[in-house]
């Protein structure tokens, strides 16, 4: 009854505004799990909502519209501009993936492929080139710099640096636009006879341009015709970028890479150590007389101190051993009055030190202590795994190219006696030796280049003390360069003889001893000179040699010669060869 009374002195729109009142002060009193109050300024009056998780509360909405989505980043479209002093033989290969528009005006485009500072997609080699027949070995990083710009300091002196079109685009992207004067320009297919006729001449040409009658020079001391190039630090490398905003960059980098592909179809890089190979040729062995005694002196291993490292580093090491392997030799006599040689067994320990590979049995003491020494001999080959050529157990055998393969590089190895009669003993039952038989030589030479091999021909021949190229051997040596035969190597000179490029072919008439005793023994002393020629062959074809050149120190250890030597050496037998038959 009092609340009756109490309502009825109230008016009924009163009693609606305090019941309003009581709710809204129910409200402040709700739990605070709801909002959350800004634990780092308590002061704020700012709050986030905390909703519920999914799997505590369903909710249903029903005749309500959805609320609109937060807008979405749409990816920018990839428009790709590949700059076009990029080399043919690089874009060639380009592969633009579905969804990149490729663009002709680079301010039109988000990514560019090009010389610059962004993701290194491919390193492209070139290489300083002379015409062969150039003593100079090579120049520093900065010569190459400085005769650019216009500042010459190289030995090369105002002499311009021939280029070709695509070459000084590429550098002048990365080095800047050369000083007046500073290159001339010329077709690829006329820079190398240019440079022949002209020389002295240098050039900076692509490592897939490389061929046998350019000398690769070093460039702050590198090489990249050399096994142990790298292409970073030298000054040739060009590193093709692909430059942009980095975020672009960096997402289609990372989608190339989920899809196992190479970066737009690009090469890393226009020169592969996989698809290289070095060949050591190299003139007469024979561990005999004052040599073999010097190693009982000195030990076997005496005379590879030097050039053991040298050869070894070669994939392929040829070693032209005149002398049978002898269980019975009689111990070596530095004065031996007779030309009857053999070597102890143990000896081969020199041979196993070198790396050899590949033994030539040409010579003519091979046959000097009978079958049973030769036969024992080609045992202590097939042992090691060596193949040898030019000899062996009987004719049919010794005549035989032998075939390797190495890093893709195909290579066919024959050879003979060219003095014949008694120096070469093998017959269809008798090992030894082989005669040279010429229209058989030349056709299975002939045979091998069509199938693809590289052949390399050597000889035994007759011996001449003079760098001259003598008539008789240019007749034979030539011959077979007609036939094919891309390196041809006289195995029989005791001092250097000079050389000559025939039909494309590398003729090296004689290199001089390897292993033999005729220290101060020639005119001038001219057999303490010898050379290694280690010839450089890449994607199957042959591109390059090195002359390394060697002197005498006593009866039986060469040594690298000074570069004093090295240059009255290279004068001498550049000056006896013959150089003009293609230019």
């Amino acid at each position: 009854m009092k609340l009756f009374h109490l309502l009825r002195l109230y008016r009924w729109h009163d009693i609606l505004v305090v019941l309003m009142l009581v709710i809204l002060l129910a409200a402040c009193n709700l739990p605070s799990s709801g909002l959350i109050q800004d634990d780092d300024h308590p002061d704020s009056t700012t709050a986030t909502f905390t909703p519920f998780p999914l799997d505590t509360q369903e909710v249903q909405v029903t005749g309500v519209s959805e609320s609109p989505q937060q807008p979405t980043n749409t990816p920018e479209p990839l428009a790709l501009w590949v700059a076009p002093y990029l080399p043919e033989q690089l874009t060639r290969w380009l592969s633009i993936p579905e969804g990149i528009q490729q663009m002709d005006d680079p301010n039109e485009a988000n990514m560019h492929l090009m010389v610059g500072d962004g993701y290194p997609v491919s390193h492209w080699v070139y290489a300083l080139v002379a015409p062969f027949p150039t003593i100079l070995d090579g120049v520093s990083s900065d010569d190459v710099l400085r005769s650019w710009q216009g500042t010459p300091s190289s030995p090369f002196g105002n002499l311009p640096i021939l280029v070709d079109a695509g070459t000084l685009e590429i550098f002048t992207a990365k080095w800047g636009e050369p000083a007046p004067e500073a290159v001339k320009i010329l077709p690829t297919a006329e820079m190398l006879e240019y440079a022949w006729d002209e020389r002295p001449a240098w050039a900076i040409v692509p490592f897939e341009n490389l061929e046998p009658r350019w000398k690769v020079l070093e460039v702050g001391g590198i090489s990249p015709i050399r096994k142990e190039f790298q292409p970073e630090g030298y000054a040739l490398t060009v590193t093709l970028t692909l430059d942009g905003e980095v975020s672009l960059v960096e997402n289609f980098i990372n989608q190339v890479s989920e899809d196992d592909q190479a970066l737009l179809g690009l090469p890393a890089a226009n020169r592969d150590d996989g698809k290289l190979t070095t060949v050591a040729m190299t003139g007469v062995t024979a561990l005999v007389r004052a040599t073999a005694y010097t190693m009982e002196l000195r030990g076997l291993l005496y005379p590879a101190e030097d050039v053991g490292p040298i050869l070894r580093e070669a994939d392929l090491t040829h070693i032209s051993n005149d002398i049978p392997f002898y269980p019975d030799c009689p111990s070596p006599n530095p004065g031996q009055p007779d030309l009857r040689f053999c070597s102890d067994p143990s000896y081969i320990a020199l041979m196993d030190e070198i790396g050899t590979d590949i033994v030539e049995l040409t010579g003519d003491h091979f046959h000097d202590y009978g079958p049973e020494a030769m036969r024992y001999t080609l045992d202590l080959y097939e042992q090691r795994g060596w193949v040898y050529y030019g000899g062996g157990y009987n004719l049919e055998d010794g005549r035989q190219a032998r075939t390797i393969e190495h890093n893709g590089n195909k290579f066919a190895f024959i050879g003979c006696n060219g003095k014949g009669g008694g120096y070469a003993t093998a017959t269809d039952t008798n090992p030894g030796s082989v005669s040279c038989d010429f229209p058989w030589m030349h056709a299975e030479i002939s045979r091998l280049t069509d199938e693809g091999y590289n052949v390399i021909t050597t000889f035994q021949h007759f011996e001449y003390y003079s760098y001259l190229i003598q008539p008789i051997l240019m007749t034979d040596f030539r011959g077979v360069a007609e036939a094919g035969a891309v390196i041809v190597s006289g195995s029989q000179a005791h001092q250097p003889h000079g050389m000559e490029f025939y039909e494309g072919s590398f003729l090296h008439y004689g290199l001089g001893n390897l292993f033999f005793d005729q220290y101060q023994f020639c005119n001038y002393f001219m057999c303490d000179d010898t050379f290694i020629d280690r010839h450089v062959f890449y994607e199957g074809r042959y591109i390059s040699t090195e002359l390394i050149t060697l002197k005498f120190v006593d009866y039986a250890r060469p040594r690298l010669m000074t570069q004093n030597e090295r240059e009255q050496i290279l004068s001498s037998v550049f000056q006896a060869s013959i150089w003009d038959h293609e230019k």
